[in-house]
C-alpha cells in the first residue's frame, strides 16, 4: 500500500501495472468496504490498464475524517478521489455504490475531469431501506447478515466469500458503515446527470436488489454519453462475484471511448 497525505489526513491507496498501456482507472468501494474489492480489476486477472484502487477515509488503512453523514462525508470521500486521482493520473474513475456517488460527486462539484467514469451498482439516488437504518443503528450483526441475503450484495456466494466480506464490514465498524449507508441515503443528483459529458457505463449485476438494474438503465438514459451493462449471475457486487464478466463489460466499454 502507498499513502498521500491530503486535506489534514493521509489516505491509502494500491497503484498496480503503471507501464501498462491505456488508461489510468480509479477503483472507489462502496459502503463499509475497502479497496480489496476491486481486486478482481486491479489485480493480474483485471483489465491490462494500469489501475489504481484506494481506500476512503475511515476504511482499511485511510485516516478518519470528522465529518457528519450526507454532504460533508460526500464531499471528504471526494477529496480522497481527487487526491489519489491527481497522484495517480487516473483518466478513469471507477465506483461501486457509495463508490459510484462519489465519483459523480467529484465529476459534477469539482475542478478534475475524468476521461470516462464507471457507475457500478449505484445510482444517481441511492434511497436505503429503513429497516436496514434502523438495524445500523442498533443491530450492527443483523445489519450485516441482511445485506448478505439473497440477491443483495451476492447472487451466489461461496461461504468463505460470504465470510470474509461479513468479516471486512464488521472491520470497518457501526460508525463508519453506518455514516456511509445514511451518506448514500442523502444523495440524490438525478436533476444533474445532464451536466456529466463523460462517456459513461452503467453496469449492474442481473440480481442486484440494492440498486437494481432499472436505476442503471435510467442512468445509462439520462446521462449524455451513457452506455448500459448487465453482468449475469451477479447481485451488488458484480466485479467481485463475477469479474471476468464485469472486467469484460469494462474493457469493451474503454475500448469504445476514446482515452
Amino acid at each position: 500500500m502507498q499513502t498521500l497525505d491530503h486535506d489534514g489526513r493521509t489516505t491509502a491507496y494500491r497503484a498496480t501495472r503503471p507501464d501498462a498501456d491505456g488508461p489510468v482507472a480509479l477503483y472507489v468501494h462502496g459502503s463499509g468496504a475497502t479497496h480489496r474489492v476491486w481486486a478482481a480489476q486491479y489485480g493480474a486477472r483485471g483489465p491490462s490498464h494500469p489501475a489504481a484502487a484506494l481506500d476512503l477515509s475511515g476504511h482499511g488503512d485511510s485516516e478518519d475524517v470528522d465529518a457528519g453523514p450526507g454532504p460533508d462525508t460526500l464531499d471528504a470521500y471526494a477529496r480522497d478521489v481527487v487526491a489519489v486521482a491527481r497522484e495517480t493520473d487516473a483518466d478513469v474513475l471507477a465506483g461501486n455504490s457509495l463508490g459510484g456517488a462519489v465519483v459523480l460527486r467529484v465529476a459534477l462539484d469539482t475542478d478534475l475531469d475524468p476521461e470516462a467514469l464507471i457507475l457500478a451498482g449505484t445510482g444517481a439516488k441511492l434511497a436505503v431501506h429503513e429497516p436496514l437504518r434502523e438495524w445500523l443503528a442498533d443491530d450492527f450483526e443483523r445489519a450485516v447478515e441482511f445485506l448478505h441475503g439473497d440477491d443483495r450484495l451476492f447472487h451466489d456466494v461461496g461461504e468463505r466469500a460470504g465470510e470474509r466480506s461479513k468479516s471486512q464490514l464488521l472491520a470497518t465498524g457501526r460508525a463508519v458503515t453506518r455514516r456511509d449507508f445514511l451518506t448514500c441515503h442523502a444523495f440524490d443528483v438525478r436533476d444533474r446527470l445532464g451536466e456529466i459529458g463523460a462517456p459513461t457505463l452503467a453496469v449492474v449485476g442481473e440480481h442486484d436488489s440494492l440498486t437494481p438494474p432499472a436505476y442503471h438503465e435510467y442512468l445509462a438514459e439520462t446521462l449524455p454519453n451513457g452506455a448500459y451493462a448487465e453482468i449475469p449471475d451477479a447481485a451488488h457486487l458484480a466485479m467481485a462475484e463475477r469479474p471476468d464478466a464485469f472486467n469484460r463489460a469494462v474493457a469493451e466499454f474503454l475500448g469504445s471511448v476514446d482515452t
